[in-house]
């Protein structure tokens, strides 16, 4: 007998949610940096809270304590620690950690001295549905390519191809913008000299990207 769609849904929320409480024990400071160091997004306080099924004061303290620990600053009864090459900035809403403005530099040149590898066929295609809808949200991306494109993503943003141009006022979305980088790598000297996408798609897509 097959179970009901309906059933099967609930038990499934049941799973997550006994594996949330499953995990009540550990520190929630430290369950809060685990979610922050993989978030594309910044995340508010509430969906922190529904996602580890905590109360949203609790997440709030915890949030606090973690940009102060970040910030090289006395937290409850642990004395204060060094000063991060990260921070805790809270944008659009939520929260997201970064690199701290003074370290900026020494991430750039990292990323820009690297050995640089050809990027993959899904990158090409993330990068160029960017440059030409920018700026434009990773899930705009996403529906567009209709496929998952977060770490895709992550790889132009690190290699410098691609930017935040700014966070949505109400949802917190991220929206990427292409680089200065991009237009030295390609020769243009402005997005004015990208090539007309219409006759480069097969028929039926040029509404997508036009």
């Amino acid at each position: 007998m097959t179970m009901p769609e309906t059933d099967a849904l609930t038990d499934d929320a049941r799973v997550d949610d006994a594996g949330a409480r499953g995990r009540a024990h550990l520190p929630l400071e430290r369950r809060i940096e685990a979610i922050l160091m993989v978030a594309d997004e910044p995340q508010g306080a509430v969906h922190l809270a529904t996602a580890l099924q905590a109360p949203v004061k609790a997440v709030k303290a915890a949030i606090e304590a973690l940009r102060a620990d970040y910030d090289g600053q006395q937290v409850g009864d642990r004395p204060a620690g060094p000063e991060r090459g990260f921070e805790l900035r809270e944008v659009g809403g939520g929260w997201r950690i970064y690199v701290r403005e003074a370290y900026d530099a020494d991430a750039a040149d990292f990323v820009l001295t690297q050995t640089p590898t050809r990027l993959s066929q899904a990158a090409l295609e993330t990068l160029a549905v960017i440059a030409y809808k920018q700026p434009i949200t990773r899930g705009a991306v996403a529906a567009i390519r209709a496929v998952n494109v977060d770490s895709v993503v992550r790889t132009l943003l690190g290699r410098g191809l691609i930017r935040e141009a700014f966070a949505d006022s109400e949802t917190g979305a991220i929206h990427y913008e292409t680089s200065e980088l991009l237009l030295s790598q390609l020769g243009l000297n402005s997005l004015d000299e990208l090539p007309p996408i219409s006759p480069l798609l097969p028929d039926g897509e040029e509404d997508v990207l036009a």
